[in-house]
C-alpha cells in the first residue's frame, strides 16, 4: 500500500511551474521526490495536487525494493 503526502506547494511565476516535495510511503519506507508541473497560476488546487502526485508516483514506480548486496 502506498501513502502520498505533499509538502508545501510553491509557484514560480517566472517559469509558470508549481513545485512541491512529495513523500511516497511504500512497504514501510518513505521515498521523497521533487516534483514539478507546468500550469497557469489560476489552475485549481486539486488539479495541481493530483498532477504532482502522479509525477511522484511515476518516479516511485520502480518495482519491488530489493536489498543491496554487501
Amino acid at each position: 500500500m502506498r501513502t502520498v503526502k505533499l509538502g508545501q506547494v510553491r509557484y514560480d511565476a517566472i517559469t509558470g511551474i508549481f513545485e512541491a516535495r512529495v513523500d511516497v510511503e511504500r512497504d514501510g519506507r518513505t521515498f521523497r521526490y521533487p516534483c514539478r508541473v507546468e500550469a497557469p497560476e489560476a489552475t485549481p488546487r486539486d488539479w495541481i495536487e493530483q498532477a504532482l502526485t502522479r509525477h511522484a508516483l511515476r518516479q516511485s514506480d520502480t518495482g519491488p525494493i530489493r536489498p543491496r548486496p554487501h
